[in-house]
């Protein structure tokens, strides 16, 4: 938390919770780390994509937690900010796997929420099987750019909030570990289109070579570092904003705006 956080006296700190394991205890060591020291205002904020059979649980979860920690909670609910949500979007683009534009969905509107309150830092659940997973991800693919841009951020952009990783360096079984000798309360179903993502063959890769080789997470975290050190400066960094909402974006329209063009909106039935 010290190597990440910026440095700041007072402010607003975001903690983006989804009521399972690793945001439940994000937030409760963000709490710990801030409690009585340092007059900083707490935000959770968790995201409603639109995913009843999996998000209803999750949430009343991450309230839970909220609420027993004193700390304000906001849900961000898609189906108000996008006119769509994750399981329609998922009937509408059947050839799509739904993570593909949940996640990008989940984390534009995690910054706006953060944004809008003025938030100096967004914290993540990240830990270390998610970070490697991802680097290997956007290697896999040759993405630099977007392993640069993977957090922690080192610096601000204009329009987005800056997103550390406290757990970075704790494998997810002692996460889970510590949220169960916490007693800390989170629901730890799977999402309904998990089976459908691209990371879960990169997951099984990891957890196969950190067996034959232990310290290959550590080792993929370190690649990631090493890189941002080198290319540093404005490596990463969206080189324009979208034409419709405006935000960040590579070329004329954000990943977002680009999935949400594609989606036909139609009203659910009664």
């Amino acid at each position: 938390m010290r190597r990440q956080l910026p440095r700041f006296r007072n402010g607003t700190v975001a903690v983006a919770i989804s009521g399972g394991k690793d945001s439940a205890v994000a937030l409760w060591l963000t709490h710990q780390y801030f409690a009585g020291r340092i007059p900083v205002r707490l935000l959770a904020v968790s995201v409603d994509e639109g995913i009843p059979a999996y998000r209803t649980a999750t949430l009343r979860a991450a309230a839970e937690l909220a609420r027993s920690l004193g700390v304000e909670h906001r849900i961000v609910r898609a189906e108000e900010e996008l006119g769509t949500t994750t399981d329609r979007t998922a009937r509408e683009l059947p050839g799509t796997p739904p993570c593909s534009f949940c996640g990008v969905w989940r984390r534009g509107l995690l910054n706006a929420a953060a944004r809008s309150a003025e938030a100096d830092a967004l914290v993540l659940g990240f830990n270390l099987d998610d970070l490697a997973q991802t680097v290997l991800m956007n290697v896999a693919r040759g993405d630099v750019d977007r392993l640069v841009r993977m957090a922690p951020h080192r610096g601000r952009q204009p329009g987005l909030v800056p997103r550390i990783a406290p757990l970075a360096q704790v494998p997810e079984r002692e996460v889970f570990l510590y949220a169960r000798l916490r007693g800390l309360p989170f629901d730890h179903a799977e999402c309904p289109h998990a089976g459908r993502a691209a990371r879960n063959r990169f997951r099984a890769v990891v957890w196969q070579l950190e067996e034959d080789h232990p310290g290959t997470r550590q080792a993929l975290l370190r690649t990631h570092e090493r890189l941002a050190e080198l290319l540093g400066g404005d490596a990463g960094v969206a080189p324009s904003r979208c034409r419709i909402c405006g935000e960040l974006a590579s070329g004329p329209l954000c990943r977002g705006c680009e999935f949400q063009k594609l989606t036909i909106v139609t009203p659910e039935a009664p």
